[in-house]
Parts: C-alpha cells; structure tokens; sequence
C-alpha cells in the first residue's frame, strides 16, 4: 500500500486526538479498493509513522467470562455492553489494557491502564483497574480470543478526528486459526457526527456503505462453531462475499 504521499505525525502527537469518548462508524469492503480511497484523502489526513513505518502490527487478546456473557449481550443486542482486551502495539512494544464500553446512545467509552508487554495474566494493579470500570468478576475472565492485523491509522489536520484502517486480519482460538486477507475496515472515530468527515464522504462516493464490525463477535464466531450466531449469519456471508469462500456457516 502507498502512503508516502501522506504527511506524517509523530506518535506523541496523537495526544491530542485521544477520543476517550466518542462517535464510532465501521466500513468494510475488498481490500483492493483501499488505495483508490487513501488517494483521494490524502490532503485531508496526516498518517501515524514509527520508525518510517505506516502499516503497522497489532495483537489483541480478548477476554470474557467462563459463559461469554460478554459476547452474549453483544449479540443479543444488549445496550450498555463492555469489551475486555488486551491491545498490543507490536512495532512500538506498548500494550495496554483496556475496557470499551458501548452506552445507550451508541457512544463508545474507553478506558485503559499501561501493561507490561507480552504479559497475559492479570496483575494485582490490573485486577483494581478491572473491579473499577466492569460488573464482572476478574476470575471469572479468560483469554477468549486472540487476533492480529496491521493497521494505518490517520488523523484528520482538524485534529477532531482519527481513523484506522485495518487489514490481513487473523482470528485464532486455541488450534484453530480462521484469516481473511482480502477484508479491509475502516474505522471513523470523531467527537461528534462523521457524515462531514472527508474519509466518510469519499466511502459515500465509492458506495461503501456504514456497517457494524465487531472483530471480537465475528472473531468468535469464525473460530468456535458451538457459540450463538443467528445475529452474525447475514454478516459473515457477506463477508465471504466480499473476500473469498473460506468460511462454512451452518
């Protein structure tokens, strides 16, 4: 992917667009269309750079609990809804741990503690940080998932808004590993709306439409068939549409 013609920021300037507390809008679609999408936006975004790289490596664990009452609300549909994960910035060897809260009125809260890299046990500090912002139990947490991808992360020269564009995904629970290369999500997160976001506008135009993608939920259903999926079928074939037949939905 090229994105030289991107002005850079630093890592340290993405203080200022930490977003905490904000709109979220999902987009996915063939990743070959990507290039066309990042040429039309490129003097609208500066692009994340570390160590002259823009597409970088993440890891993510995720947690739940012994009977996935956490993906269970998410797929039921339930309101006031929380993530556990474990996010690892591979390029830089920072990690954190983190909670996302989805709220009633579609705002997603997030909060996180700073984790020693490459730890995947719960620290006594972590356990505090765990008890403060989730109604679970930490023992009854578990490492539910693991996924990694890379990810160009953009930030608009307004400094109201941060995207991330995520590709070469890889879902893994236990022995089973499910990829979907040619998948690419884009992800708008803004303070307020985003229909006025120049990213948002030029997916308008190549008639990509806002669509929900949860890489916890369809994560989890790609790699343990014994879990509910009714409310993730219709997704995940168009997901195969969009990429390739690798995937089997009974």
């Amino acid at each position: 992917m090229n994105t030289t013609f991107f002005n850079p920021i630093r890592l340290e300037e993405m203080e200022k667009v930490k977003l905490m507390n904000r709109n979220d809008a999902k987009y996915w679609f063939y990743s070959l269309r990507l290039q066309d999408i990042l040429d039309d936006v490129k003097d609208d975004y500066f692009i994340l750079r570390i160590n002259g790289e823009s597409d970088l490596l993440y890891s993510t664990t995720y947690y739940d609990t012994i009977r996935d009452r956490m993906f269970i609300e998410h797929h039921n549909g339930k309101l006031n809804r929380y993530k556990v994960r474990r996010r690892s910035y591979v390029s830089s060897g920072i990690s954190f741990l983190e909670v996302k809260f989805k709220n009633n009125k579609g705002r997603t809260i997030k909060k996180r503690m700073l984790t020693e890299y490459g730890n995947t046990s719960f620290t006594s500090a972590e356990e505090e940080f765990l008890n403060r912002h989730i109604p679970f139990k930490t023992s009854d947490l578990y490492p539910s998932l693991i996924n990694g991808f890379s990810r160009i992360t953009l930030v608009n020269k307004n400094f109201k808004e941060r995207c991330t564009i995520d590709s070469n995904l890889q879902f893994k629970t236990g022995n089973n590993v499910v990829p979907l290369d040619n998948l690419a999500i884009i992800e708008i997160k803004s303070e307020g709306k985003s229909s006025n976001s120049p990213l948002a506008m030029t997916l308008r135009e190549q008639r990509i439409k806002n669509s929900g993608f949860s890489k916890y939920c369809i994560g989890r259903t790609l790699t343990d068939l014994d879990l509910k999926r009714n409310a993730f079928k219709d997704k995940i074939r168009r997901i195969e549409k969009t990429t390739h037949p690798i995937m089997n939905i009974n």
